[in-house]
């Protein structure tokens, strides 16, 4: 649970840097990802899912 508590915490510093250092930059890219269709959105996350899915599996199963 550590570890769990460990890897949110740090997604969270990464997500939150972009806003804390360019606040005006990324309301311009909401503003461009609100015009997006739905079906390149879905694209896009499930890539990013799966590319996570990827990482995380080699990181547990090679670098133990």
């Amino acid at each position: 649970m550590d570890f769990f508590l460990c890897v949110i915490g740090m997604v969270m510093i990464i997500e939150g840097l972009p806003y804390f250092a360019f606040p005006d930059r990324m309301k311009e890219m909401m503003a461009r990802v609100l015009e997006l269709p739905d079906q390149t959105l879905r694209i896009f996350g499930f890539v990013l899912m799966f590319l996570g899915l990827i990482l995380t599996y080699i990181g547990r199963s090679y670098f133990k």
